[in-house]
């Protein structure tokens, strides 16, 4: 949306919040910080004029009147038919020109805008219209971030004229950590995509893949088509890490596990147990080991994809 006229309003509703408004103010005050947060249900002050963005309330989705409502009769839909909720309009309107303001670079915006909308806006706009039962989430239902910031809203018996308010504004610093660390963690991705994506090629046919330092790789790795890579090795602040590759983002299962002999090992008995002068630590799940040197990592590496193959062929 561009506008000529300076925003100097942002309008939503007053009472109790949801984590849809209350990230659509994340990136509204973000873009426009001298305008002044109102949270109100005055139809006049609801109502569409030059340098307000309503959200959230009044009934309308109109982005040439700056109005993004999804509460009304026909409220508006994705292409694929699953509703918005007002953070999913805000989002789709003002994400890119909110992921400009964080610095984003401008190659890696589109991607990023996508995968926020994908992983943590549609997830708010299903709940927030009761097509998505917190209940998935099994266990981890409270846990939900909209679920966590209601919970920042005032109790029954401790609701003062302006509680509502005042709940709403200590909330959205919460709301803007998460959101933002969220943009963070998908922008340092895509940095990571390219070291990885070079290290791969320098690799060639190995099965382990050596990073100059922590990152994410696993949908780089998954990206580039390299089936074959088993096990990762970088350097941390005064050691090595071997780490493994698990199948799915959200799953623990890895194309390969270190080997079994050395769960739980530390120091002289994961030495005694590996053969490796060096290795310090292996966990009991088997995910992750250390060495104190990379010739030592670089060599706990090859013993757990020989460990592996060995396996491979007596299955």
């Amino acid at each position: 949306m561009t506008t000529q006229t300076p925003i100097t309003e942002l309008v939503t509703h007053s009472g109790g919040f949801h984590a849809d408004e209350l990230l659509s103010s994340v990136v509204l005050t973000r873009l426009y910080p001298g305008a002044k947060l109102v949270r109100t249900r005055d139809a006049q002050t609801t109502s569409p004029r030059d340098g307000r963005i309503i959200y959230d309330v009044g009934r309308e989705y109109d982005v040439a009147r700056a109005i993004f409502d999804h509460h009304q009769k026909n409220a508006p839909l994705r292409p694929d038919g699953r509703p918005y909720s007002s953070f999913g309009l805000i989002w789709h309107h003002f994400g890119l020109t909110y992921l400009g303001a964080l610095q984003v670079p401008a190659d890696h915006a589109a991607e990023i805008h996508a995968r926020i909308d994908a992983e943590f806006v549609v997830p708010v706009d299903l709940m927030d219209n009761g097509a998505l039962d917190p209940s998935v989430a099994g266990p981890l239902a409270g846990l939900t971030l909209p679920v966590l910031l209601e919970t920042l809203k005032p109790v029954f018996d401790q609701r003062e004229a302006d509680a509502d308010d005042l709940a709403f504004q200590a909330a959205l610093p919460v709301a803007r950590a998460f959101l933002e660390a969220a943009v963070r963690t998908k922008a340092a991705k895509a940095r990571a995509e390219g070291i990885v994506t070079a290290a791969i090629q320098a690799a060639g046919p190995s099965r382990v893949l050596e990073l100059p330092m922590g990152m994410p790789f696993r949908a780089a790795i998954e990206k580039a088509g390299a089936d074959h890579i088993l096990f990762v090795v970088h350097p941390r602040d005064k050691d090595w890490a071997i780490n493994t590759i698990r199948q799915q983002e959200d799953k623990f299962e890895n194309r390969a596990d270190l080997p079994a002999a050395w769960a739980g090992l530390t120091d002289t008995a994961l030495e005694a147990a590996s053969g490796v002068t060096g290795a310090t630590f292996c966990h009991n799940g088997r995910f992750i080991a250390v060495a104190s040197t990379r010739a030592a990592a670089m060599q706990m590496a090859d013993l757990a994809v020989q460990d592996f193959e060995r396996q491979a062929r007596e299955a």
